[in-house]
């Protein structure tokens, strides 16, 4: 450890002040706050990643970070704070935690895991904010449902339609009194029938 002590001249007389006598720099740690935070949101997940700057290499594997979100058009008091589990510079967040088409910012901050014992520190400050916006669930296009339903009945229709013709024309074989232009009528009917329902 160390020994810290203030010295000062006071009303011409020089003073030594002793402020800790045990000091131990590890317990006293401040981190620079974390840089180059990005973000890129799909319909699916939220992946948020950034990089810490002027950390020694034997501390980064033991840091924790602190993710910090918001709607972009509220205060910071009501933001969402999630303490990530890893210490590696990235998060990946269900979309479901998101409203489609609005967007949001966050911010993370780092310290020493407080599972460690020979370190210590207090949170550093907040990072820069990123800033992104949940995509919108693909939706089948309505035009496209229609025109694969038109598919799906146009062909029981069509297959329907050339029975009854052929039923008519069977009949009329037998009942000369169904005339040709009954038949067109019924076959006009029967078009026009098919056309009213793919529509």
């Amino acid at each position: 450890g160390y020994r810290v002590s203030l010295q000062g001249n006071f009303f011409g007389r020089n003073n030594t002040y002793m402020t800790f006598p045990e000091y131990n720099p590890r317990k006293h740690i401040k981190l620079d706050p974390p840089m180059n935070i990005q973000s890129n949101a799909t319909a699916s997940k939220c992946q948020i990643w950034w990089s810490v700057w002027n950390v020694p290499w034997y501390l980064t594997e033991i840091l924790q970070y602190e993710l910090q979100y918001k709607e972009y058009s509220v205060s910071w008091e009501v933001a969402l704070n999630k303490t990530l589990p890893s210490s590696l510079p990235q998060v990946e967040i269900e979309a479901t935690e998101f409203r489609s088409g609005i967007a949001y910012t966050a911010r993370v901050r780092c310290k020493v895991s407080e599972n460690e014992n020979s370190y210590h520190s207090q949170w550093s400050e907040w990072s820069q904010t990123t800033v992104f916006q949940r995509a919108d669930v693909p939706k089948v296009s309505e035009k496209i449902l229609n025109t694969k339903t038109m598919q799906y009945l146009f062909i029981p229709l069509s297959f329907g339609t050339l029975l009854y013709l052929f039923w008519t024309c069977k009949l009329s074989s037998r009942y000369p009194a169904l005339t040709f232009p009954r038949q067109l009528l019924s076959f006009t009917h029967s078009i026009v029938c098919t056309m009213g329902i793919l529509r």
